[in-house]
């Protein structure tokens, strides 16, 4: 099942109960298509970039909710019923792209290698050289005065 953002911007003269309500809801509906909840955050109340109009007022804040699930792709035409919700302002479903993180982004075992050889040479103190050239860089510097080029 592919992962999903819902992002639900409300209202933002609601209360929390009323809030957890709404969300109580969508996440019953995920539960009912074998979905699961797997994070949920608010961001409190945000302040909109315009305002947006609805039948009692135009809005210039909102709170802002995401929830993240997994959930069947069959879910998303199924959040239909989020239209009709009055305390909603706007409401988003972004899919997660399939993001690989750490080792297993080198699929292959070349890769793998080369990563592991990578760090080996970053630790290993015998391939430090040392420079005694920066010493010398400073007498060819030295002089009265600027000097004229012809």
């Amino acid at each position: 099942m592919p992962l999903y953002d819902c992002m639900l911007l409300l209202k933002p003269n609601i209360t929390k109960e009323v809030v957890m309500d709404l969300v109580a809801r969508v996440g019953k509906h995920v539960y009912q298509r074998n979905g699961v909840l797997t994070d949920m955050k608010s961001f409190g109340k945000v302040q909109l970039g315009y305002g947006i109009k609805k039948l009692d007022g135009r809005y210039y804040q909102a709170q802002l909710m995401q929830m993240t699930m997994m959930t069947p792709p069959s879910f998303k035409s199924e959040l239909s019923y989020l239209n009709k919700e009055d305390r909603l302002l706007r409401w988003l479903l972004v899919k997660h792209r399939s993001t690989k993180f750490g080792t297993d982004l080198f699929g292959d075992d070349d890769s793998l290698r080369e990563l592991r050889g990578f760090r080996r040479n970053l630790f290993d103190d015998d391939n430090i050289e040392e420079d005694d050239d920066d010493e010398d860089d400073d007498d060819d510097s030295e002089g009265d005065g600027p000097s004229e080029i012809k």
